[in-house]
């Protein structure tokens, strides 16, 4: 069992889609659910990640600096699939230690991101690893961790919500430099919404459009929206992929992003939850 702390945790981040108080508020968390390597139960673990553009997110086995390794790191040497829920969706995961060279690289990003790493680090004789965890693929989308496709738009509007407050968060504490991190942070955002927004057209609208042509109107207008979105966010690739971006002028794109996509979110929730709550998801 997972100890009180951390149960308090998994409860709440569970209860809530992956939003937390106290000291993980504002952080980028993820359950971790690992076989044990003795006894072959499994075990769940709250652990922070970094994005690593879309196809694997990053984790760190610092155990606060400890000599030896946490728990989960050692289950997953013994046993490299996992579970992972993010909030939004729970998927299988293969993990995967970093070899050394790839592992400083990546170290380096998260010291950009967060200087405390390096205090874990000379807290110990042990280099901390570094593990991907990536995606086993699979037959449809992963599993929502919502009872409804009400309730997980909502949700997943919530995500980009805070993903969005927290890069400009780190915006702020950047200073002088656009750190690598940083930027794939923003890459990875972009693509998860251009993923999203791609998959409402494909999918919802015209789900809603066969059953409510009365909707017309907004659905037109949603559309209009996910073209501007498209654009802004081909805007800020655009800009991070310059040499030596201003930081002030990415985070003006940033600002200008969280405006526009707010409004958008908060007209598409208006238009549709309400609906789709009534009718439930499309088949």
């Amino acid at each position: 069992m997972p100890n009180p702390f951390n149960q308090q945790v998994i409860d709440e981040f569970r209860a809530n889609h992956g939003r937390v108080g106290g000291y993980f508020e504002g952080a980028r968390l993820l359950l971790l659910t690992t076989t044990g390597a003795r006894t072959g139960t499994p075990h769940t673990t709250p652990v922070g990640y970094y994005p690593d553009g879309g196809e694997q997110v990053l984790v760190i086995a610092s155990a606060g600096g400890a000599p030896q390794h946490p728990d989960w790191f050692r289950n997953l040497v013994a046993n490299p699939r996992a579970t992972v829920e993010d909030g939004l969706f729970t998927y299988e995961a293969e993990a995967v230690v970093l070899e050394r060279a790839e592992r400083d690289r990546v170290f380096a990003r998260a010291l950009e991101a967060d200087p405390g790493w390096a205090e874990y680090q000379a807290k110990t004789d042990r280099v901390i690893p570094v593990v991907a965890l990536r995606q086993v693929p699979q037959d449809g989308p992963p599993s929502m961790n919502a009872g409804s496709i009400a309730e997980h738009l909502q949700v997943a509007h919530d995500a980009f919500r805070r993903e969005l407050a927290l890069i400009r968060q780190e915006f702020r504490k950047t200073g002088a430099s656009l750190g690598t991190q940083l930027r794939v942070n923003c890459l990875t955002l972009c693509q998860g919404l251009h993923n999203h927004h791609t998959g409402e057209g494909l999918g919802l609208f015209p789900f809603l459009a066969d059953r409510h042509p009365e909707l017309a109107p907004a659905l037109d207008r949603l559309g209009k929206e996910h073209e501007r979105i498209a654009e802004l966010l081909e805007q800020l690739r655009g800009v991070i992929a310059d040499g030596q971006p201003e930081p002030g002028r990415v985070l003006s794109q940033v600002e200008h992003l969280t405006a526009e996509l707010e409004a958008h979110l908060t007209y598409e929730e208006e238009q549709l939850i309400p609906l789709l709550t009534a009718v439930g998801a499309p088949e």
